[in-house]
């Protein structure tokens, strides 16, 4: 990664290369840490840069830093600001991923008290391309590894600690030659993928694990339930999914801020559907991209501008 860029560091801009933090800091030790991925894309017709659900995905950190017991001293909408000028001054004229971190600062390796640690803030941004190839399927593997239950950690907010378990079960999947992990809960049921929550296409109907079976609750799940119902009329239901009930399945895709919305052709070795994009997960891919690239290119029955970012770089 380039470090020819500009951060959001301590409270002030800083060059990339600059922001650092020592090896006593506690959330290198103990994972004491929340964080974002948003997503800017750039749209050439109208030489801007377009980010999606800005300000939801502020929230969340928010609510993920009051579960760490942080206190910091922005609201969502100046975190907004904040972001939006970050990107302005870095120039980039290109697709790119916002990394807002908080992360407990104070350097005491033996203090395990969140509450008299002192916490910071560091927001980056770099260039970002595909994280997965939407125009074709992926081949998926159920993990070994199980996802966290919300007694153990709380599972519906983006603490980094937690991703220790999704990296394993990425890192497991990619060794054996598959693209994706989808995790299990430690009852069998279906949570969501490493980085990514999971639909699953039945008989014309959509479903998703429901929150309290551990999925992170995502700014892009979140979209989707309320695209297909506002475009396609459909109300996706949010019930149990058990693991056998995905090798039978029509169709199954997979969303998030990096992956957008992609398809899955198999798990396990075991084609689903056809193994090609099927036809509702493309309608969905083709709104949903029309929204947050272009929210012309398509004609929707509502309007999503309350979702986008805009301005000239």
């Amino acid at each position: 990664m380039s470090i020819d860029g500009i951060a959001f560091h301590k409270g002030e801009k800083i060059l990339l290369k600059d922001a650092t933090v020592g090896v006593m800091t506690h959330a290198l030790h103990y994972g004491h840490a929340v964080f974002e991925g948003i997503r800017g894309n750039w749209s050439e017709d109208n030489h801007e840069m377009v980010i999606f659900r800005l300000k939801e995905h502020y929230d969340r950190l928010l609510r993920g830093a009051k579960i760490l017991r942080m206190n910091l001293p922005y609201s969502s909408q100046e975190l907004c600001d904040i972001t939006v000028d970050l990107v302005k001054s870095n120039g980039y004229e290109q697709d790119v991923y916002i990394r807002p971190l908080a992360y407990k600062s104070q350097e005491l390796v033996a203090n395990l008290k969140l509450h008299e640690l002192d916490d910071d803030l560091t927001i980056i941004v770099v260039p970002f391309g595909a994280y997965i190839d939407n125009e074709k399927p992926i081949n998926c593997q159920t993990s070994s590894w199980r996802r966290p239950e919300d007694t153990m950690m709380p599972t519906g907010v983006k603490l980094s600690g937690l991703y220790t378990t999704s990296i394993l079960a990425k890192t497991e999947a990619v060794s054996a030659n598959f693209d994706e992990a989808i995790l299990l809960n430690h009852d069998g049921s279906v949570s969501e993928g490493s980085g990514e929550n999971l639909f699953m296409i039945k008989n014309s109907e959509i479903i998703t694990p429901t929150e309290t079976d551990n999925c992170l609750l995502g700014i892009t799940r979140d979209s989707i339930i309320d695209i297909v119902k506002n475009e396609m009329g459909i109300i996706v239901k949010e019930r149990k999914i058990h693991r056998s009930e995905l090798y039978l399945a029509d169709e199954i895709f997979l969303t998030g801020t990096a992956a957008h919305v992609t398809s899955v052709g198999s798990l396990d070795n075991r084609k689903i559907g056809s193994g090609n994009i099927g036809d509702i997960t493309k309608s969905i891919q083709d709104l949903y991209f029309s929204i947050v690239i272009d929210n012309k290119k398509i004609q929707k029955k509502s309007d999503y501008s309350s979702w986008l970012t805009s301005f000239r770089i």
